[in-house]
């Protein structure tokens, strides 16, 4: 397998999703002064996270393209829990691509912790060789989630997937507090929203330095 020429159309489909979600951001902004989507971002999964994980989940190499879904991936962070269903909601609203399956691990958390909303789309892109119909990952989670879930990452790739049951428990301690966090912060989201809107009206009142 060329593995250039297997990853192009993947690169391309992030390229793409991210211009359009930082769009629907942009567009929010001009609208109603607030988004729901803090930052966007994405990556294409490396060659050997893509062979580790077919090889661990017994997918065959002819069937990976239609087997791993999260080879494109996307990663939307929203700064509060409901704004990750607006987000959800705006992307079943798109007809530039097919959502396949909707993974919600927010009301439905992993035992790990890990709290996170996943949807999977069948993208089209364009190639020299016509249309490609490609998976990808759309991630959408608040700041709390997404900074417990990168430290949990990280821990999984220090200890290969087998983290040390001290670690594990203090994780998922951790994640209750994020999501305690999260919680919290709901509650108070108009005082907040507003404090951001008159720091940001004031600073677009300042004058230019020379």
């Amino acid at each position: 397998m060329n593995w250039d020429i297997f990853i192009a159309p993947y690169a391309q489909v992030v390229e793409e999703l991210k211009v359009k979600l930082k769009g629907m951001r942009q567009q929010f902004e001009y609208e109603r002064d607030q988004s729901p989507i803090e930052f966007v971002t994405g990556r294409v999964k490396p060659r050997s996270s893509i062979i580790e994980k077919a090889r661990r989940k017994g997918i065959n190499p002819e069937n990976i393209e239609e087997e791993l879904q999260d080879i494109a991936g996307l990663r939307v962070v929203c700064q509060f829990v409901d704004d990750i269903y607006v987000v959800v909601d705006m992307l079943k609203n798109r007809h530039d691509f097919e959502i396949v399956e909707e993974k919600d691990y927010i009301s439905r958390k992993k035992d790990s912790g890990y709290r996170s909303f996943h949807v999977i789309i069948r993208y089209p892109v364009e190639t020299i060789h016509g249309e490609k119909l490609a998976l990808a990952e759309i991630q959408i989670r608040t700041l709390a989630m997404n900074f417990w879930a990168t430290n949990e990452h990280s821990l999984n790739y220090k200890y290969a997937g087998q983290i040390p049951a001290e670690v594990k428990s203090r994780l998922k301690r951790a994640a209750e507090a994020a999501f305690q966090l999260d919680e919290e912060m709901s509650k108070i989201k108009s005082e907040i929203q507003e404090a951001q809107k008159i720091f940001n009206e004031k600073q677009m009142k300042k004058p230019e330095r020379s």
